[in-house]
């Protein structure tokens, strides 16, 4: 056993002097860190990895403190443990970042050239990769640092290539001219869930289309006349009774004067607009599919950067929204216009820059995901995988079940640029696991490396199988994987935990994990989600460095619930301190106290009191129903669990009642024995509470008789039917209620908390009645009883007295003595006159008619139940005034 002094034990709780002194303890002392052990059971996490973009937010704050959660406590139960830090480099988002202080240097990265710009996103990603690892630390973050990853590093690399180039084998990657959501701002495709709709304030413009060689028109209505310039084809519903006659015709472009076919499509819907759609297959998702089936002509007319191009004629070069004012001032001009409606439409915008999405025609890489999308699905419904709350599995079935091919190639240069080379002689493409320097088709060396890089979530989705070492066959790849839980936001069920389904079934050999727990977001006071644009977002350190990172752990656990938003509060953050607080001030009267005593000592049977048995019991329980909530995944649960026992059960009551024995010099082994139990149920609990605030719990843990180098490799409590004392609860919890009931009624007086009184209790148990009997002490000390009597069921009531009930007892506080009867009856009078002047003014309001009659029944009903009320009182008033003229 090894033990620090508690003797000088700081009266204050500061955080600061003591966090970063055990964070280093713990990684110089390579305590987060285990190698693979195959005596050992396995729990393996992988963090879901932050990107480089800047700096940790609450979010992740929660995030990490949940999964640090479960590791340190399954480190505690003897696991095998492993925690693979790391972080992402978010492609499209970093590299806005990096252009962003380039416009600001007054240059781009076109000018750089692409070597030198990926030397600047290079040292971009170091100094906030090191800021993020740095923010984890400072959390508490129980992370294997030997085995930190980046998703570009070389392993993740090699790995990424692997994929890459065995689903192109398998034919499930190909390269398409697809219609794709653009974004103008990043100038790059992005794929359907990168892709946020928001409900906006627009137009409808009714134009009107000349049927050839007529002076007749068909109107159509759109909400995007800029596009009109790629028409190729007007359609119709084939049952729309109005157009049955066109359909076959041909059509004029207004403006363009360009020929184009009305045809007949279920897709279009004959209660929108006019029921005449225009087509526009380069510019539109629908109108795609339709010209796909109906042979039309793909023309672009809108450039990557969302100016028109070269064939929207002279408003070539403009901006989009520049082009559509400027248009439908000419389409009025011409009469071509028939009439503009307001109309609210869903307008999908970039979810990195917030951009107005451009619906584009372009040649991409796409993934095939039907064959990928089967398997996820079944490892769900047959329990391979399970989703904590169980709600989110149908959230994760319904998109895998709807699934399209997903668009990977992005128009950047920072990410993982595709393993394709294009030759200029033989119009092929080679795809390789290694670099090449000929085609592998014709031999010739004019081939040039695919410009695009993939999407950021294409190497992510490898994470679980790629940081263990995948494609090589690694120790920590066969123990370590499939990894145990995955603790993630349910803003990326899509985007990240579908994916890594799928390629950790096709490449990992099984699901990547066995648990998905699922959390919210970390919301502010309001409701609002944090953010940069509304000055709302709370930096995780600035919290840390004013209260301590146990207190924001503790605040965002126990304000949690799985799948749930939580809402961010100042006042909640003081509370959990306050709860450290607590725990330090407890830890310190007893480490004061344990000064001198002796270690060895170990109590009898006999020498335990009630109290003592009751507290062992409630710590066994509380330990036992912790872990149940731990395993369920009801962290907040569990928490909270741990601060009632802590605060009211072990604070409240426990100490208090120590404090007799503590003080009594004449029976030292009573001293002991309760020296003991405090050090024993602090020490246990301790180790509960480790996991949700592993600094305080450390400090504290250290100071105490204990085995073992640290808590965090302590065992973690374990608890058999024997360390259940039911007799001694079920005693306990009436003699506390009795005391409750005693204060509430000395409250109720206003008697002072130090002031003696006689208390009478009257027992329907006779056991009971035997145990209270022998427990008097208790009464005398928590609620301040200068006598205790006990009275026979069938005795009368006693006089002068307050009375309070409850099941199995009737407590008395005789009034004498209790109160000052002079200063009391003055009050009381006082309270009865201004009653009754009340009542009389309330008499005469309802008495009068002018007001009856005339004021809403409501009204008059609220007058006369406040009347009545204050009758109520006047008459206990004056049964108290009589009682204290007796005394």
């Amino acid at each position: 056993m090894c033990q620090e002094s508690g003797a000088n034990i700081p009266k204050t709780y500061d955080p600061a002097s003591f966090e970063r002194k055990w964070y280093s303890y713990w990684e110089e002392h390579k305590l987060f860190h285990d190698e693979a052990d195959e005596s050992r059971e396995p729990y393996s996490v992988v963090i879901p990895p932050p990107n480089v973009t800047g700096q940790l937010h609450m979010g992740h704050a929660l995030d990490n403190t949940l999964q640090d959660i479960l590791v340190r406590y399954q480190r505690m139960r003897g696991k095998n443990v492993v925690w693979v830090p790391g972080c992402d480099h978010a492609g499209i988002a970093t590299q806005a970042k990096v252009e962003e202080s380039l416009r600001v240097e007054g240059t781009n990265r076109f000018e750089l050239g692409r070597e030198k710009f990926l030397e600047r996103v290079w040292d971009w990603k170091q100094q906030y990769g090191d800021r993020i690892m740095y923010q984890l630390r400072m959390l508490g973050a129980s992370c294997d640092w030997d085995r930190e990853r980046f998703t570009m590093d070389e392993g993740c690399s090699r790995a990424v290539r692997e994929v890459f180039v065995s689903l192109y084998e398998q034919g499930l990657i190909y390269q398409g001219t697809r219609i794709t959501n653009w974004c103008p701002h990043c100038t790059t495709a992005i794929s359907d869930i990168e892709v946020e709709h928001e409900t906006e304030a627009g137009h409808l413009w009714h134009l009107r289309y000349q049927i050839e060689g007529t002076d007749e028109y068909v109107e159509i209505a759109t909400t995007r006349p800029e596009t009109m310039f790629g028409d190729t084809g007007v359609a119709v519903h084939p049952d729309d009774a109005r157009y049955k006659a066109l359909v076959g015709k041909t059509l004029i472009l207004p403006v363009v004067g360009r020929r184009i076919p009305l045809f007949a499509d279920s897709y279009v819907d004959p209660a929108f607009g006019t029921g005449a759609v225009k087509v526009t297959p380069a510019h539109d998702p629908n109108d795609f599919e339709m010209g796909q089936r109906h042979n039309l002509e793909q023309v672009v007319v809108i450039n990557a950067d969302g100016t028109m191009g070269e064939g929207a004629g002279k408003y070539a070069g403009l901006d989009r929204y520049e082009c559509r004012k400027q248009l439908v001032k000419e389409l009025e001009e011409i009469g071509a216009l028939v009439s503009t409606e307001k109309h609210e439409h869903a307008v999908g915008h970039c979810s990195r820059c917030k951009t107005t999405i451009e619906p584009l025609v372009s040649k991409q890489w796409f993934v095939r995901m039907e064959d990928l999308a089967k398997p996820a699905i079944a490892a769900v419904k047959d329990g391979r995988i399970r989703f904590v709350p169980e709600r989110f599995t149908k959230i994760y079935e319904n998109w895998l079940e709807n699934i399209r091919d997903w668009c990977i190639s992005r128009q950047l240069w920072w990410g993982h640029r595709i393993p394709a080379w294009h030759c200029a002689d033989c119009g092929e493409t080679s795809v390789s696991r290694e670099d090449i320097m000929a085609c592998t088709h014709c031999g010739s060396t004019h081939i040039h490396q695919d410009e695009d890089v993939l999407d950021t979530w294409f190497s992510s989705a490898l994470w679980p199988f790629e940081t263990m070492g995948w494609p090589e066959d690694t120790k920590d790849l066969r123990h370590f994987y499939p990894t145990a839980t995955l603790v993630t936001g349910y803003d990326i069920i899509f985007f990240w935990v579908a994916r890594m389904v799928m390629m950790g079934l096709r490449f990992g050999g099984d699901v990547p994990f066995r648990d998905v727990f699922i959390h919210g977001l970390v919301r502010d006071s309001e409701g609002r989600k944090m953010s940069k644009s509304l000055g709302n977002g709370i930096d995780p350190v600035e919290v840390i460095e004013k209260y301590g990172a146990d207190t924001l752990r503790f605040m965002l656990i126990t304000g949690n619930t799985p799948g749930n938003d939580m809402r961010f509060y100042w006042e909640r953050v003081e509370a959990a301190r306050n709860f450290a607080n607590k725990i330090w001030n407890a830890s310190r009267y007893m480490l004061m106290n344990l000064e001198g005593a002796d270690d060895s000592f170990v109590p009898e049977e006999s020498d335990y009191t009630l109290a003592d048995r009751w507290i062992l019991s409630r710590a066994a329980e509380t330990a036992r129903d912790v872990t149940a909530n731990l395993e369920n995944y009801e962290l907040g649960e569990a928490g909270r669990m741990i601060y009632e026992f802590l605060w009211s059960e072990f604070c409240d009551w426990y100490i208090e009642l120590t404090k007799a024995r503590l003080y009594d010099k004449e029976n030292i082994r009573a001293k002991n024995t309760a020296l003991y139990v405090l050090r024993t149920v602090l020490e246990r609990t301790m180790r509960l509470l480790h996991p949700f605030m592993p600094f305080l719990t450390e400090e504290i843990w250290q100071k105490l008789p204990h085995e073992g180098e640290c808590i965090m490799r302590a065992p973690w409590p374990e608890v058999s039917d024997n360390d259940i004392d039911a007799e001694a609860e079920t005693a306990m919890i009436a003699i506390m209620e009795v005391i409750k009931v005693t204060r509430n009624l000395r409250a109720e007086l206003g008697t002072p908390p130090g002031k003696k009184s006689a208390l009478i209790l009257r027992m329907r148990d006779a056991a009971l009645a035997d145990t209270f009997a022998s427990h008097v002490d208790y009464f005398h000390a928590l609620a301040s009883a200068s006598a205790v009597t006990f009275l026979a069921a069938d005795a009368p009531d006693p006089e002068n007295v307050v009375t309070g009930a409850l099941a199995g007892a009737a407590v008395y506080l005789p009034l004498a003595g209790l109160i000052d009867v002079e200063k009391e009856t003055a009050r009381l009078t006082k309270e009865r006159d201004n009653l009754e002047k009340e009542i009389g003014r309330l008499t005469g309001k309802l008495a009068n008619e002018g007001f009856t009659s005339k004021a809403p029944a409501a009204v008059v009903a609220a007058e006369r139940e406040k009347l009545a009320g204050y009758e109520e009182k006047v008459a206990l008033i004056r049964t108290r005034l009589a009682d204290l003229a007796k005394l």
